[in-house]
């Protein structure tokens, strides 16, 4: 069935449970993981005399932040045998690193969260998930 899926993180209880239905269908299809959460860029625009948080200090922040996203996924994939790849990319938006990374890394499934966000809410807040739903040229799984 599934050989390679894609369970992206960003930290949240939500992405947690997507976390573990990847973890059990890829337990289930003998199937590998891949976990991944996006850094954000630093902001360019915004550097002056004044900057508060000089450029590697903030690289590095959003570098920790990103592995200890990504470590719990491998923390739990490996509790229940399955084997995962973690991976942490800067990505202006999100989606777009999900959808490239589900391609590079050759997988055949991407397993996400939804927030769940609806009518004027989903509009102004928009949706990753939404955007790799119309992007994405393989499976998503939504995880509610």
């Amino acid at each position: 069935m599934y050989q390679r899926i894609l369970v992206p993180t960003d930290g949240s209880e939500i992405t947690a449970k997507a976390a573990r239905q990847a973890i059990d269908l890829a337990k289930l299809c003998g199937a590998e993981l891949v976990t991944l959460s996006a850094k954000e860029p630093f902001p360019y625009g915004a550097i002056s005399e004044m900057q508060p948080t000089p450029p590697q200090e903030f690289f590095d922040a959003q570098e920790r932040i990103a592995s200890q996203r990504v470590q719990s996924v491998l923390q739990a994939a490996a509790a229940s045998g399955v084997p995962c790849k973690a991976l942490t990319v800067e990505a202006l938006h999100p989606w777009e690193a999900i959808c490239d990374q589900a391609k590079e890394q050759g997988c055949d499934l991407i397993v996400m969260a939804s927030h769940g966000r609806r009518g004027v809410a989903a509009l102004l807040l928009g949706s990753e998930t939404q955007k790799v739903l119309t992007h994405a040229s393989i499976p998503v799984l939504v995880v509610r």
